[in-house]
């Protein structure tokens, strides 16, 4: 038989496959699983083409799922990761077998140290050639268990949907994170009678995620921030993740407790909120006589909980294995950030007399005034005029950009901690970092996807350049699917988180082993793919480069790349003490 006979019956069995599909006769392993996606709350899908997961791709089509392809795996996992912390529902990537599994595993482990709920779904080979070598066999579900929450294989085309919405309810108990589907193309290709397949009805088999724990606890931790002088509050990751946010802002404000955040939580409160802080949480933290973490692990960012001393230490988190993990802690409560904060709002309602509610109100006037001469102390160094430029003269610039909707975006190292010193987003969900992990490439995929999630906010991404080297391609991507976003580098021209440590261990001339990179000039990339570009070596050049950026987004709908010759001889205090390490 000819080729193009093979394909015009390739053709005829596909429309007949269809046509059976929408008769509701037969159902393909590909259209259970689009179906069993939007069942779940699915929209997007962020993908690289295989021959293995076409048939995905052909039901998603049929339930109006939206599918982003990219150039790379790892942007598609990130971009799956970042459309979950944007929208707070489940993201999903698929990949094809072999290396877009591998390609995909950093975004997955970046989510799962971010407690970010994404599905992988990703092809294998059909059962049939099971141990026979086939194309990109790999063993993909014992490589990718120790990265997710759940990871399994799927053996029956009746049990597609079934398994799909397994592993996506799995993403989404205790604390949120990943999970992994392997489906053979065989399995995905079979078609069966569709009252074979087991199809989980949306919205019927959930249990409530709400929970409070232990009601006796809720009282006991009411009464000790009550008796409370100086009580103090860290909301983390978990607290956005959760939808909590309200909750949150509403239990500070009823209680008069100064309130920290990090991570994904930072914007949930107006920064001229009389609870917010944000420069004092070491000076706070020293001298609290109540101390409450919330939705974030002692993990090297909290210095393993050993740096805090309060007499008082309390724990909320939506995992039972994380509390009181690394240090002793005096109460710890496992479950929902929102309903544990709310309910003891209300336990401890009316309950705080006019003198301590004053004592507290004291103590926060005592750490404003701290808070306003740390600022006051790096002014200079944020209107420096100094060249090359300052990185954080950059992040200050970056920070009086901003507008009441811009998602911020951090990606890189050294550049990133330092902006972290300045930028301070306006709403909630506009922060949003590489997390725990710490992986390099995450701006691209999360820069697109909340363009995807909010197509009327603005999205910056503040790129090192190290960083913007190894995903910038799918900018391309972003502006084919009409997403485009403002690409920000701060060019040393080196890795110089890293940079910094080789040099105070082994001396400058082999401290700039491994970690030059060579002066690119980035704005010619924003060119090449029919957007803006600019290169800017004068700190009084920033402002009206990003200026002019945003106004080349909006009128021609491309991205824009403005690189920023930074200082390669300025650090963050973290870098230079290694903390990152310690």
């Amino acid at each position: 038989m000819s080729i193009t006979s093979d394909r015009a019956e390739s053709t005829t069995a596909s429309d007949t496959l269809r046509q059976k599909t929408k008769d509701g006769s037969v159902i393909s392993g590909g259209h259970l699983v689009a179906k069993a996606l939007k069942n779940e709350g699915v929209d997007t899908i962020f993908t690289l083409c295989g021959g293995h997961i076409i048939d995905i791709y052909d039901g998603c089509i049929d339930e109006g799922i939206r599918i982003i392809d990219v150039r790379h795996e790892q942007t598609a996992a990130h971009a799956a990761d970042g459309y979950a912390r944007q929208t707070g529902k489940l993201g999903c990537v698929v990949t094809t077998a072999g290396p877009g599994c591998t390609n995909a595993m950093t975004g997955v482990a970046t989510a799962f140290r971010s407690e970010s709920p994404i599905l992988h779904i990703g092809g294998q080979s059909s059962l049939s050639q099971h141990k026979q070598g086939s194309l990109q066999d790999l063993p993909h579900v014992d490589m990718m268990k120790p990265i997710t929450k759940f990871a399994s294989g799927v053996f029956s085309t009746e049990r597609v949907a079934d398994m799909v919405s397994m592993a996506a309810r799995e993403c989404f108990t205790g604390a949120y994170g990943p999970s992994y589907l392997e489906i053979p193309r065989d399995i995905l290709d079979a078609e069966i009678p569709i009252e074979k397949a087991v199809i989980p009805a949306p919205g019927h088999y959930r249990a409530s995620t709400k929970s409070i724990g232990d009601p006796n606890d809720i009282e006991k931790l009411a009464d000790i921030l009550v008796k409370a002088e100086r009580p103090a509050v860290l909301f983390g990751q978990q607290v956005w993740a959760s939808q909590s946010q309200n909750e949150a802002a509403a239990f500070v404000r009823a209680l008069d407790i100064p309130a920290y955040m990090n991570g994904a939580a930072r914007g949930m409160m107006a920064n001229d909120d009389p609870h917010h802080f944000d420069r004092t949480r070491s000076d706070a933290f020293k001298t609290a006589d109540v101390i409450l973490i919330v939705g974030t692990p002692f993990d090297f960012r909290m210095g393993y909980g050993k740096r805090i001393s309060a007499p008082v230490l309390i724990q909320i988190d939506q995992s039972y294995a994380t509390v009181g993990k690394n240090r002793d802690i005096t109460m710890g409560l496992a479950g929902d950030p929102g309903a544990i904060l709310k309910a003891v709002a209300d336990a401890a309602s009316g309950r705080i007399d006019k003198g301590s509610r004053q004592k507290r109100q004291d103590w926060m006037a005592e750490l404003r005034q701290i808070e306003a001469a740390k600022l006051e102390k790096l002014l200079p160094i944020f209107h420096t005029d100094s060249t090359p430029i300052h990185p954080y003269r950059l992040a200050w610039e970056i920070n009086e950009f901003l507008g009441d909707d811009t998602i911020y975006i951090g990606d890189g190292g050294d550049v990133v901690t330092i902006s972290a010193q300045a930028v301070r987003p306006r709403n909630p969900g506009q922060w949003m970092d590489p997390g725990a992990l710490g992986s390099l490439g995450v701006g691209t995929g999360f820069s697109m996807a909340a363009k995807l999630a909010h197509p009327d906010k603005e999205v910056l991404c503040l790129y090192g350049d190290g960083s913007f080297g190894m995903t910038s391609y799918d900018m391309e991507t972003a502006q084919r699917f009409g997403a485009p976003y403002l690409a920000v580098v701060g060019n040393n021209s080196h890795m110089n988180q890293i940079r910094y440590g080789q040099m105070a261990k082994y001396g400058e001339q082999r401290g700039n082993v491994g970690n030059f990179l060579g002066d690119v000039p980035f704005s010619k990339f924003a060119e090449m793919i029919g957007g803006y570009g600019e290169e800017v070596r004068e700190p009084d050049q920033i402002q009206p480069a990003l200026l002019r950026a945003r106004e080349a987004i909006a009128k021609t709908g491309k991205c824009a790349v403005i690189n920023v010759w930074i200082d390669p001889n300025e650090y963050s205090p973290g870098t230079k003490n290694q903390t990152m390490y310690k």
